[in-house]
């Protein structure tokens, strides 16, 4: 049997002045257990920062390193061996995760300081949505179902929904990301409503967390009104 597949993501590229930011690989697939290497430039030596951020969170400080340093400095919670950066020739601080679990999987930043700002790397691209209502065959009994299509480059993020701008916890059924032909990939999220809530045109709302990026869409019956 197969182990289980971790997805870090790396962002692209930040320019600031002269100082250049990036990352590679965007995105790097391994299994449990596993060692992975995410490579940072930052085009002038001034040490880098590394921060995760699991989709719909806030960012975690992992570490910083400069080749000064004896060894990082880490944030709270964060430590070696599991955690560790070098400085490769040149301006290269590569952040190394050793025997990589389910919740390593998220995006990675890497930060750069130019002597008057923070640099650090642009976030992914905004998931792109689809909602779609419900089918007359099911307006006809007490529930139906909303549908939300979430088409984006990487293999998760964090899907919610709102009723009349209140989350909802519960009827909500989300599926795993398929890769499509195109090298993206999609999530579908079902949400169970009640047909008398549809009916007094209650706006439903399908919000998809990726990295620092978020959309949502809306919808309504007389947004959207199903075909009798």
């Amino acid at each position: 049997m197969l182990g289980t597949l971790c997805t870090l993501i790396t962002a692209l590229t930040c320019v600031s002045g002269v100082t250049v930011v990036t990352q590679k690989p965007p995105v790097v697939t391994v299994r449990k257990g596993d060692t992975v290497t995410m490579d940072c430039d930052v085009s002038t030596d001034d040490g880098a920062r590394w921060y995760k951020q699991i989709p719909g969170g806030t960012f975690q400080f992992v570490l910083r390193f400069h080749y000064s340093y004896g060894s990082p400095l880490y944030g709270s919670g964060y430590s070696t061996p599991k955690f560790t950066s070098s400085h490769l020739s040149g301006t290269e601080y590569p952040l190394t995760i050793n025997n990589v679990a389910e919740g390593d999987s998220a995006v990675y930043h890497c930060e750069t300081w130019d002597g008057s700002e923070n640099v650090h790397s642009s976030s992914l691209s905004p998931p792109v949505l689809t909602v779609f209502p419900p089918s007359s065959a099911e307006l006809q009994s007490n529930e139906a179902n909303l549908v939300c299509l979430s088409s984006q480059s990487v293999p998760f993020a964090d899907v919610t929904w709102l009723s009349a701008g209140s989350p909802v916890s519960s009827g909500i059924s989300t599926s795993t990301a398929v890769q499509q032909p195109d090298q993206t990939f999609q999530i579908s999220s079902y949400l169970s409503i009640q047909t008398s809530d549809w009916n007094m045109d209650k706006v439903y709302t399908c919000k998809v967390s990726l990295g620092s990026q978020t959309s949502e869409t809306n919808i309504n019956k007389s947004k959207c009104p199903t075909e009798e």
